[in-house]
């Protein structure tokens, strides 16, 4: 038995903790965000947060999320309220077949996290182990811009600056 908080919430799932965690969040869960892509911790559709780090949950064993915080896409957003990240790839019309969006997303929202402001060069070595195989990654790196500088003119302030005050 394994006592795993995703997105803010307990859940207690009765696996082996060598099962990936992925299958812990489609399967015994219902969260259908990260996606199964390649199964190798390749490609990155599977991509998830733990403690605001970015993780190929595909090839992370579940043991290794407990006690510890992991946020899917839908802990960032929902249809009604998305996140001003999930906005910003709205905007740019950031996916083609969707597929690899979700990792995307989530990719982008730890650098974001970490770095409100982060320069072109920040954003590509970031974002460089997901892969689209559709040849959107121009409009993703334009939605993380976007999304830095919607942050910037909010005056947001990242979970790390904010633990400095």
């Amino acid at each position: 038995m394994l006592t795993l908080n995703v997105n803010g919430l307990a859940h207690q799932v009765e696996v082996d903790g060598a099962t990936p965690l992925l299958y812990v969040l489609r399967d015994d869960l219902g969260l259908n965000g990260a996606k199964f892509g390649c199964g190798l911790g390749q490609c990155g559709a599977c991509t998830v947060l733990i403690d605001d780090k970015p993780v190929f949950s595909c090839i992370t064993p579940a043991a290794v999320a407990e006690g510890r915080r992991v946020t899917t896409l839908e802990g960032l957003g929902t249809l009604d309220n998305p996140s001003p990240l999930q906005r910003a790839f709205i905007a740019e019309q950031a996916a083609q077949c969707g597929y690899c969006i979700a990792g995307m997303i989530v990719r982008a929202e730890a650098l974001l996290r970490r770095n409100p402001n982060p320069s072109e060069q920040q954003i590509r070595e970031h974002m460089a182990p997901n892969l689209c195989r559709c040849g959107t990654h121009m409009r993703i790196l334009a939605a993380v811009r976007r999304a830095a500088g919607s942050r910037k003119s909010a005056g947001a302030v990242s979970p790390s600056q904010e633990a400095s005050r």
